[in-house]
């Protein structure tokens, strides 16, 4: 890992940190979503070919997805989608805006849990937490796109998130990851502070970390939050 962008000290200020599944399903209620981008994901769509490699009918998996426009710009370039996010308000709405028909259906082996078809079924969505996702039985994925998810979960779960997110992947991987740099003494979270070491930690026994890119345009977009130095960084996480 490359990188410029100036690492806080203070890494412990947020480890305790923790927010409920019910309390996230709320900030969709309340329409406290910031973190949604009508417009889709800048670096993402900067970033698309490359993370694509001129592939067809790849499985793509979108964590904690919410109302995620760019799931559909990868539906309709052929590949198939797959998504987990714990507000079914979040989901719904997603197929509303997108004006995509689906169904809907139990998933057994998780209690309460569901999973939105698209009638095309071309996109799965599914309503539960990102824990209780591997007794579903989703398969493996050849791309995974996190953004606003590492920042999102509680910082004492971050190894149990790598793990069902290493073992989600697929031989010749791309996992392609968007993280904040911030001073994490400025604002409780989330999003959570999370920084290069701990991303060695987490995921580099396994990949090779490529850093895409370093920006601080990101900030522009939540003011509201009050963040001094704010930048969004963009890593490529590849097959070791």
């Amino acid at each position: 890992i490359s990188v410029a962008v100036k690492e806080y000290p203070d890494t412990e200020v947020q480890k305790n940190r923790v927010l409920t599944l019910e309390e996230w399903q709320d900030k969709w209620v309340t329409r406290r979503i910031s973190f949604h981008q009508e417009q889709g994901h800048q670096l993402l769509k900067k970033y698309l070919d490359t993370f694509l490699e001129g592939e067809s009918g790849l499985r793509v998996f979108f964590l904690l997805c919410g109302k995620a426009v760019e799931m559909k710009w990868f539906a309709d370039r052929g590949h198939s989608v797959v998504g987990v996010e714990i507000s079914e308000l979040g989901i719904r709405e997603f197929f509303a805006e997108q004006n995509i028909s689906y169904s809907k259906e139990p998933i057994p082996e998780i209690s309460g849990a569901k999973v939105f078809k698209s009638s095309s079924g071309n996109i799965s969505l599914y309503c539960c937490s990102i824990y209780d996702l591997p007794r579903a039985n989703i398969g493996k994925f050849d791309r995974i796109w996190d953004r606003g998810a590492l920042v999102a979960i509680n910082p004492g779960d971050r190894e149990c998130y790598a793990d069902i997110m290493l073992s989600l992947l697929r031989k010749g991987f791309q996992y392609l990851l968007a993280i904040l740099s911030y001073d994490p003494t400025k604002h409780a979270g989330p999003p959570f502070y999370v920084t290069d070491a701990e991303l060695k930690r987490l995921f580099g026994p396994k990949c090779t970390i490529h850093c895409l890119e370093e920006t601080d345009a990101f900030k522009e977009q939540h003011r509201e939050w009050g963040i001094d130095c704010l930048f969004e960084k963009l890593y490529l996480l590849t097959e070791k």
